[in-house]
């Protein structure tokens, strides 16, 4: 489960940002596309913040929807899974969205 070494990072980065503020809120954007389970990233939350200035805080996750874009038409799509077929029939779809994975706000008190 590599959303363990992720949900480290991020409590990281958000605790060196915050200094000596308690952390009251964190808002991350996690794209569908991304292969980071959102549920899994809210399990291991509650872990990895113990004994931070973001324990206890309150973790928002936006899922953000792939997208795509045919290198044919130029038509764009949406995209469940890395890869797809636009109307045209292409199959020549370039990522646009999905992929990310943000840490959008922290709140702090």
């Amino acid at each position: 489960m590599h959303e363990l070494g992720i949900t480290r990072n991020i409590v990281s980065i958000v605790a060196e940002h915050a200094g000596d503020r308690r952390v009251k809120r964190v808002a991350l954007e996690i794209g569908r596309l991304s292969a980071v389970m959102p549920d899994a990233i809210r399990f291991c939350f509650d872990v990895c913040s113990k004994d931070t200035p973001l324990e206890g805080a309150e973790l928002e996750i936006h899922e953000i929807p792939g997208r795509g874009r045919c290198l044919e038409c130029g038509a764009e799509l949406e995209l469940n899974e890395p890869f797809g077929r636009c109307e045209c029939g292409s199959v020549r779809i370039e990522c646009i969205g999905g992929e990310e994975l943000k840490i959008k706000e922290m709140e702090v008190y």
